[in-house]
């Protein structure tokens, strides 16, 4: 029957058939590389210096694979990465920060709860509200009067929020922590950046990919507002800080020591995240996922729901977000809102993605590491190219040297990121380590 089968089909392939794999040649040497210049950093800035960068690199690498998954796998652009950056940084902040007496020990959390009892209850009667075309009432009254009655609750329960947290400004500062370990505050931002972007998921992912982007930009814009402006929630421009590590700190075992232990942890949850990611894409559901990425019309045709699994990637890809600013915002010990930027927790983050390869998970680990690498020494390097011209021209030409080289060597980031991105897009437009297609015959 094996022998007919052969005959009959010259692209039969016996089942115990496996394709021979070639030796990693770019992967090896890349790596190495990147290696190289991760020991020189070391030899040059010392342990505690070059430590704390790969503490950072790591946490980065984990919002890359969120981003990865989302624009690799699925093709959704998100241009809004800092949004959910910030919401796990919130939620580190808020669960490990120890507990405010000041604002416990009072009435003020009654009646905190009883107002956003009063919101929930408002968010019912509107959503009831918009649905009263089923009851027979026509669109058009069903659209006027959810208008009306958003509006007029939404005025009365902010005016009631407003008197509540401003007695929490004037009482007690601002709500403080719950006391718990950091890593509960990573799991709770995670799966906060996710219920957010399942929500930011229904509304905008049937608009188109440059839509999707500016949609999400704006979006991220809103929470890093509302986080900035929510005074008695997270200090403001206050900041808060220090926020505890769940490994011990500087403190008991000193800057390098402390800094390797909180390394090995983000370590291991950038391996069991990358088993998970290898597996899911190798196995249908990421087969699937690709399916609709390249032809979407072909994978509806089959019968596949679209908008079901462009929404679980998408939501997948949040919750790493989320996952990793946690991580990131736990370490740097502070929680600052304005903190939070485009250009670092966006922009950074897509360079890391696009020099890596979208949708290879091993080269955006590699582009995280070396992106943020070159994003960091660019200013020390940079001061000491500043200070070798500078002393030239006093001795040769009689210069005076400038007053502010310390912030035009800080500015020299963004000249080397973009000389970088322009030179990956022009010579490896899919990355140094493309996505692998495998094509069965």
């Amino acid at each position: 029957m094996s022998n007919s089968t052969e005959t009959r089909d010259p692209t039969y392939t016996p089942r115990d058939a496996t394709p021979a794999r070639r030796f990693p040649v770019r992967e090896v040497v890349l790596f190495g590389a990147l290696m190289a210049a991760i020991l020189a950093v070391y030899a040059l800035m010392g342990a505690a210096y070059s430590t704390r960068m790969l503490v950072e690199a790591a946490c980065y690498a984990i919002l890359a694979l969120g981003l990865t998954i989302q624009w690799g796998y699925a093709g959704q652009f998100n241009a809004g990465v800092m949004g959910f950056v910030a919401l796990g940084g919130f939620c580190a902040m808020l669960f490990s920060v120890p507990v405010n007496n000041a604002f416990w020990g009072t009435e003020l959390p009654g009646e905190l709860g009883r107002v956003l009892l009063y919101g929930v209850a408002a968010t019912f009667l509107v959503v009831g509200a918009s649905r009263l075309d089923r009851l027979g009432v026509p669109r058009k009254l069903r659209t006027l009067i959810t208008v009306v009655l958003a509006l007029v609750l939404y005025l009365v329960i902010i005016s009631q929020l407003r008197e509540v947290t401003s007695q929490i400004q004037s009482q007690a500062g601002f709500v403080g922590g719950f006391g718990l370990p950091a890593w509960v505050g990573w799991i709770v931002g995670g799966a906060l950046a996710g219920g957010v972007g399942y929500f930011i998921g229904h509304v905008c992912l049937g608009l188109r990919s440059d839509y999707l982007a500016i949609a999400t930009l704006g979006i991220a814009e809103i929470i890093k507002a509302f986080l900035k402006n929510s005074d008695w929630l997270t200090r403001g421009t206050a900041t808060v800080s220090p926020l505890p590590w769940p490994t011990p700190g500087p403190a008991e075992l000193g800057f390098t020591l402390s800094r390797a232990i909180y390394l090995s942890i983000t370590a291991m949850v950038i391996a069991v995240i990358f088993f998970l990611l290898h597996r899911a894409y190798h196995a249908p559901w990421g087969r699937m996922i690709r399916a609709i990425r390249d032809n979407e019309v072909s994978a509806a045709a089959m019968g596949k729901d679209i908008n079901k699994r462009r929404l679980e990637i998408f939501v997948l890809g949040c919750i790493l977000m989320g996952l990793g600013g946690g991580m990131l915002g736990t370490f740097n010990s502070l929680f600052d809102p304005q903190g939070y930027l485009p250009l670092n927790h966006t922009f950074l983050v897509l360079v890391m993605v696009i020099l890596g390869g979208p949708g290879n998970n091993l080269g955006t680990i590699f582009g995280a590491v070396a992106v943020y690498i070159i994003w960091i020494m660019s200013e020390p390097l940079a001061l000491f190219v500043m200070e070798l011209i500078v002393s030239f021209g006093e001795g040769t030409f009689g210069w005076d040297a400038p007053n502010n080289m310390d912030s035009r060597a800080l500015q020299a980031r963004v000249l080397v990121i973009g000389m970088l991105i322009t030179l990956v897009l022009r010579f490896a437009p899919k990355g140094l380590l493309p996505e692998k297609i495998a094509h069965h015959g």
